[in-house]
């Protein structure tokens, strides 16, 4: 646990003492230079993937063994005023804003405050009984049976509509199957849950976030969208029209949506809660393994995904875990290979509905190559 502690410590000083190990140069890129090779190819392919997609600026970051060895701000954050991305760049990250919702979530567990096998009706009485029982496990596994979002949601110019009155959409809506059979991704069960945590704390639901994850792990960079205030460092927002051409994405309120997909991030924080899940003495062992524990489903099958992470095997028979996630004007992923502790992180500011960065391919280039490759389990991000 101490040698854990130490690690994480070692990698917070490390990213605001500017990496001593690593050389720095004026278009924003930190590096160490053990690893030059290696980067070169990710920051190539990063790169070309921003190019190639249309995609005006993103930010990209890799830590191996808890050290920052790779972070990089690349292209534009606002095209009209020709501004560069940074490192501390601020993106939309889309659903990958679960990840922390459901480690608040596991934290409150922790504390007794939430109980994983409880109703909804519970916590929020007001919330519409269903023909079947719903738990907040089931709301954090997506297996609730409560429907997908509608296509176009997100293009809906809705604002100033909070977090409660967002369950208005769907909380007279049938389940579309019994809870615990079927897993299926569905922002609104996130939703859900963050207003359960809202009202059983009698805090805001940014708030909860704010105090148990982001101010305590250090994220200086992760905050809640607004488009009624201005945030400091937030990127412009982009979209492709029909023809694949790139536009200013049209404006969205997401606070009614702030557990699945609401907050503004980079890299380097995604980089940070990464190296948190695998170091910091603040996540106990038993959130670890709650967190990345998949449960069999009453169908009989096994979960893919759990508390908002797919775990993967690559083609060695690596283990991973993985999120990746995009909303209008933006996206994220984030890729942590728990043995060999490796995380790699991205944002961009385009919406990624067509093509994923190349995680894996760029993890590739920083893992040890075994000798006899296995046949992996089908498995994909969410």
């Amino acid at each position: 646990m101490e040698i854990k502690k130490f690690k994480f410590t070692i990698f917070l000083l490390a990213i605001l003492m500017g990496i001593a190990s690593c050389k720095k140069q004026d278009n924003d890129i930190v590096y160490n230079k053990k690893y030059i090779d290696a980067i070169k190819n990710a920051r190539k392919d990063f790169s070309f993937y921003l190019s190639s997609n249309t995609i005006p600026g993103g930010t990209i970051a890799i830590s191996k063994g808890g050290e920052m060895i790779y972070s990089e701000g690349m292209g534009l954050a606002s095209k009209d005023l020709d501004v560069p991305v940074t490192r501390t760049t601020k993106f939309r990250i889309g659903s990958v804003t679960e990840i922390f919702t459901s480690l608040t979530y596991q934290l409150l567990i922790e504390k007794g405050i939430l109980h994983p096998d409880s109703s909804v009706q519970h916590y929020l009485p007001e919330f519409p009984e269903k023909r079947y029982r719903v738990t907040l496990d089931n709301l954090v596994h997506n297996t609730s049976g409560i429907r997908g979002e509608y296509s176009g949601d997100e293009y809906k110019p809705n604002f100033n509509v909070n977090l409660m009155k967002g369950l208005d959409t769907f909380k007279n809506d049938s389940l579309e199957t019994e809870p615990g059979y079927y897993q299926y991704h569905s922002a609104l069960n996130y939703n859900l849950l963050g207003a359960v945590m809202q009202k059983t704390t009698g805090k805001d639901f940014e708030d909860i976030v704010k105090e148990m994850v982001l101010d305590t792990l250090h994220l200086e960079n992760t905050e809640f969208d607004n488009p009624f205030v201005t945030i400091k460092g937030r990127s412009n927002f982009y979209d492709h029209n029909i023809v694949a051409m790139l536009i200013n994405a049209v404006s969205v309120d997401l606070r009614s949506k702030a557990p699945s997909k609401g907050l503004l991030s980079n890299a380097e924080d995604l980089l940070k809660i990464g190296n948190a899940l695998l170091y910091s003495d603040y996540i106990s062992e038993e959130v670890r393994n709650r967190l990345f524990s998949l449960s069999q489903l009453k169908s009989g099958f096994m979960a893919q995904n759990t508390n908002g992470w797919a775990i993967l095997e690559d083609t060695y028979g690596r283990e991973a875990y993985a999120r990746s996630g995009y909303t209008l004007g933006g996206g994220a992923t984030i890729l942590i290979f728990p043995k060999e502790e490796l995380v790699v992180a991205t944002t961009l500011n385009a919406t990624m509905n067509v093509q994923e960065p190349p995680d894996y391919k760029i993890a590739n280039y920083f893992l040890p190559k075994p000798e006899t490759p296995v046949q992996p389990e089908t498995n994909s991000h969410q």
